[in-house]
């Protein structure tokens, strides 16, 4: 789609970021939001912005929340950008979730399981009613009970009924090549399932959500139960080549979803339940679970299930998941277009004509 570039101007365009400046600072009478506060009070918000912008930094995932007034998206694709500036030295090994430190750990399936439910930081529970309190200026809460639990006392629901041969197994880990790098490469099809995963990690949250919801409602023909969702903290380790053996830099907090489908079988396969997969940044448990939904559904394939649904469409999925890319076709639609509009204004006007010649000849 062809626009004319815009030339001259530049006052004009400067003016608008001066403009924006004074925006986004408001009223100077009322104190201004803090990178810190944003972090510490805005945590949801930060979460959704490293995830769907591809990098793990909460301080600056806080201040692309700032700069862009709260718009998440604008954040998402500042903090996309910046990380094309910084310097790629390597590759993590796979991350061990099995070994979390677990805050939040609910099962719907198993009432009571190795380990128990831990309810941890979330709204499942709280009355959708708005808390005036929190408009005025109050004292802090009182510390909440903490419940944390080490991984090897809450063995995942996956590996129960895998102790049982009722659930598919992981399959043999790819050993041979280096994982799929979406913010390095192109994508491409037919996708494997680890660019199929990294494109969902780094989705929109709320088409995510709409698509695992289509799936719900005939149209992706699965029944999920949520086999687990675990909140926590996972080490992160590097394999340095000067020294040959895994070392530990950092942690990272991860939402981790493992939906069950049940599965009749097939020629190849007995009956057995099937998984589908999320992992995201942060807290995240909607997207998580959005994204195992949709992950499932695009697994038609392998379980030989006819593909009738949107949701089962890999490449529509995969093209239409990323909201910063999204946005760039969108709101190019406001550059000038000038050229092309004069074109479609003369077609329509001579299309007119000719209609009215014919119509009174």
């Amino acid at each position: 789609m062809a626009y004319v570039a815009v030339k001259g101007g530049e006052r004009a365009i400067d003016n608008a970021h001066a403009w924006l400046a004074e925006e986004r600072r408001g009223d100077p009478s009322v104190p201004e939001v803090c990178v810190a506060q944003i972090g510490a009070q805005l945590g949801r918000a930060v979460d959704r912005v490293m995830a769907e912008g591809s990098l793990y930094d909460p301080e600056l995932a806080a201040v692309a929340v700032k700069q862009s007034q709260g718009d998440l998206i604008e954040a998402a694709f500042l903090l996309r950008a910046y990380r094309t500036t910084l310097p790629r030295f390597g590759y993590s090994t796979p991350l061990d979730t099995a070994a979390m430190r677990v805050r939040r750990r609910v099962s719907a399936v198993y009432k009571d399981l190795p380990g128990g439910q831990v309810l941890g930081p979330t709204y499942d529970y709280t009355h959708r009613l708005l808390d005036f309190a929190l408009a005025a200026d109050g004292t802090p809460p009182p510390p909440a009970p903490r419940a944390e639990a080490e991984a090897a006392t809450m063995p995942r629901v996956s590996d129960i009924l895998r102790g049982e041969d009722l659930i598919e197994g992981d399959g043999p880990r790819e050993t041979d090549r280096e994982p799929t790098d979406l913010t390095r490469e192109p994508l491409g099809f037919p996708a494997s399932r680890d660019a199929r995963l990294q494109a969902l990690a780094r989705g929109d949250e709320g088409f995510l959500l709409a698509m695992g919801y289509s799936t719900q409602r005939g149209w992706g023909g699965s029944h999920p139960f949520v086999g687990e969702v675990r909140l926590g903290e996972v080490a992160v380790e590097i394999v340095p080549p000067e020294l040959g053996f895994a070392i530990d830099i950092g942690d990272v907090t991860l939402t981790e979803c493992q939906m069950i489908n049940q599965f009749k079988g097939s020629k190849t396969k007995p009956p057995q339940f099937t998984r589908g997969y999320g992992l995201v940044f942060g807290h995240a448990e909607r997207k998580a679970m959005g994204m195992a939904l949709v992950d499932r559904a695009m697994r038609h394939d392998e379980f030989g299930e006819e593909a009738t649904a949107p949701a089962q469409n890999v490449e529509f999925i995969l093209y239409h998941s990323d909201n910063i890319e999204g946005t760039g076709f969108v709101e190019h639609l406001k550059l000038p277009h000038y050229v092309d509009f004069q074109s479609e204004l003369e077609t329509i006007r001579r299309m007119r004509r000719e209609a009215e010649v014919a119509l009174h000849e």
